[in-house]
C-alpha cells in the first residue's frame, strides 16, 4: 500500500507505516478479545472499543518507550492507529470537515492515557487510571475493574520479556 491508501497523517507526512501493520492488527485483535468486554465490563461501544484499543496499544508504546531503536517504531505504531480512527471515523458518517478534529482530539486523549498509564504503573496502581479512562469515570464492579488491571499488568509484563524485534513483527502475547 503506499500513500494514496493512507489516511491523512500519512499523505501529510509522506510516509508508509505499513511496517507497523503486523503490530498494530495485533494489538487491536489483543483488545478485542472478549474477556476485556465480560469480565473486564468495559463497554461494548464504540467508545468502549476505542478506549480498549488505546490501552492496549498505551501499554504497547509504555514498553517500546524503553527502547531507543523504537523510536521509529513505536511513531509509525502511532501512524497506523490514526489511519484506522480516521477510517472508522469516516465509516460512521464523519465528514472530511470535521475528521480531522475528531483525531486530534482521539490522539489527545492517547497522549493523555499513555501519561496515566505510565503514572499509574509508576505509583503501582493502575486501577485509578483505568476508571479515568477505560471507564471514562464510572467505575464497574471492583471485580471487573480488577480483571483489566490484571490482563493489563499480565500484558505488560509479558512484553517486558520479549525482545524488541518479536513485538515488532506483531506479538502481543
Amino acid at each position: 500500500m503506499g500513500d494514496a491508501g493512507l489516511g491523512w497523517f500519512g499523505k501529510l507526512f509522506g510516509r508508509n507505516d505499513e511496517a507497523a501493520l503486523p503490530l498494530y492488527r495485533a494489538v487491536v485483535a489483543h483488545a478485542r478479545a472478549p474477556h476485556w468486554y465480560v469480565e473486564g465490563a468495559v463497554p461494548d461501544t464504540v467508545d468502549g472499543r476505542f478506549d480498549m484499543i488505546a490501552a492496549v496499544l498505551a501499554t504497547v508504546l509504555l514498553r517500546l518507550e524503553n527502547e531507543a531503536a523504537a523510536a521509529e517504531p513505536s511513531a509509525r505504531l502511532a501512524e497506523r492507529f490514526v489511519d484506522d480512527m480516521d477510517g472508522q471515523l469516516r465509516e460512521i458518517g464523519i465528514g472530511d470537515v470535521v475528521v480531522g478534529k475528531h483525531i486530534g482530539r482521539m490522539m489527545a486523549m492517547l497522549g493523555g492515557r499513555l501519561g496515566a498509564y505510565r503514572d499509574g504503573w509508576a505509583a503501582g496502581d493502575i486501577r485509578p487510571a483505568l476508571i479515568r479512562n477505560l471507564y471514562r469515570g464510572t467505575a464497574p464492579a471492583p471485580e471487573a475493574v480488577d480483571h483489566a488491571a490484571d490482563a493489563l499488568g499480565q500484558l505488560r509484563a509479558k512484553l517486558a520479556t520479549l525482545p524488541l524485534a518479536t513485538i515488532l513483527e506483531g506479538t502481543v502475547p
